[in-house]
């Protein structure tokens, strides 16, 4: 399905959060995943952020940006833990990518019938 010789660009960036080799393997070892359903995708950035106002609590934002042939697909998520917040995102990423899929699909297999009654057309030279 994917070509191997497609690049699969994937960038991580961490916002008041020290970004570990474990945790870039593991945002890149589930963002595979969505590579394996969708091959147009041409880049994915995920961006991990912790929000600390609150002193004894630390909530994990992570927002995700899929950069596709088309419309670009969106998603954040907010969680306790960074890994969870994570996996959540991969799965809100996926149902966007079938959800799109499924829509270009129906496009593809419901035509909508064009209608020139009363339309004068261009006469053939």
């Amino acid at each position: 399905m994917n070509n191997p010789n497609h690049p699969r660009e994937i960038i991580v960036s961490g916002i008041h959060l020290e970004l570990t080799n474990g945790l870039k393997a593991h945002v890149r070892e589930k963002m595979e995943r969505l590579f394996r359903h969708e091959e147009r995708i041409v880049r994915i950035k995920v961006e991990l952020e912790c929000d600390r106002k609150h002193d004894h609590e630390h909530k994990f934002i992570v927002k995700g940006h899929i950069v596709i042939y088309g419309p670009d697909i969106n998603a954040a998520v907010e969680a306790d833990e960074c890994y969870k917040a994570i996996d959540l995102l991969v799965d809100k990423l996926d149902h966007g990518l079938r959800k799109r899929h499924g829509l270009h699909k129906n496009k593809r297999n419901h035509p909508h019938a064009v209608e020139f009654d009363g339309v004068d057309l261009p006469k053939a030279v």
